[in-house]
Order: structure tokens, then sequence, then C-alpha cells
């Protein structure tokens, strides 16, 4: 399973996966309850694939930040987003020590950490996963 076709709604909560483009938007399913929803062309929308985070060097696609979580918990469950903010981000800079504490928000870091924990039951987030996944994002489509 993969992460490029998850996405993220604005005003909605939890996230999506991408099911069919349509002719004014696109059909989404909620990964938390499984229920269809229609998204129009101008909701706000991120697709997870396209998300990185700030790092006092360079940006690091979410992709590899939840595979620095999954190696750290062994493909488990992370920290609770609900911990207080000291704590989350402590556990960030275990997973991520460069990340850059002036533009990464702990509501980031909150939001990162629920999407993991929602992804890694439904597969989308272990090791291997996100090891091919990084690997296809590294390697240039041919022409």
């Amino acid at each position: 399973m993969s992460i490029q076709k998850i996405l993220a709604v604005s005003g909605k909560p939890g996230l999506y996966e991408l099911k069919i483009q349509t002719r004014t938007g696109f059909v989404a399913e909620s990964l938390l309850d499984g229920k269809r929803i229609t998204v129009g062309m101008r909701a706000n929308v991120s697709l997870l694939s396209e998300i990185a985070v700030y790092t006092y060097s360079e940006e690091i696609r979410l992709a590899e930040v939840l595979k620095a979580i999954a190696t750290k918990e062994n493909d488990g469950l992370a920290m609770s987003h609900k911990e207080d903010d000291a704590k989350l981000k402590a556990y960030f800079r275990e997973v991520l020590p460069e990340f850059d504490e002036d533009r990464v928000y702990t509501s980031d870091i909150k939001k990162i950490l629920n999407w993991y924990n929602l992804l890694q039951p439904k597969g989308f987030v272990s090791v291997e996963a996100l090891s091919k996944e990084v690997k296809e994002e590294e390697t240039p489509a041919a022409e």
C-alpha cells in the first residue's frame, strides 16, 4: 500500500483515500469510517506524498518522516498526538533530530503523529512500504 493517493481535506477530520476523479472534483473514502465523500475542485486538499517537513538544511518528505517513526516504533503505533507539547517535541526530536523548531509547530507534530497512527493499522506506513515509496520518489521516471 502507498500514501500516494492519501489526502488530507481541509475542514474534514482524518484522512481520505482517493477513489475516482470526476468532472467536478473527486470521490474520496474516509480512512476513519469508510464513508465516501465528494470533494469539489475548490476544496483545500493536500496529498500526503507532496507534504514535506522543514529541517535546518532542507525539506524532508513526509514519507521519510513516517518511515523514521515506523523504524523507531518497529512498525508499531507512535506516541499519542494528545500528549503535552514538551513530550511531543522531545519525541519528534528523536525521530527527526534536525527539524526546524521555528517553522515546525507543535500542531504540525500532532498532525503527523495522528496521521501515522491512523495509517499504521491499515498497512500504509510500514518500514518496508515506505522504503519502496522513498526509493520510487528518488528514481526519476523513465522518459
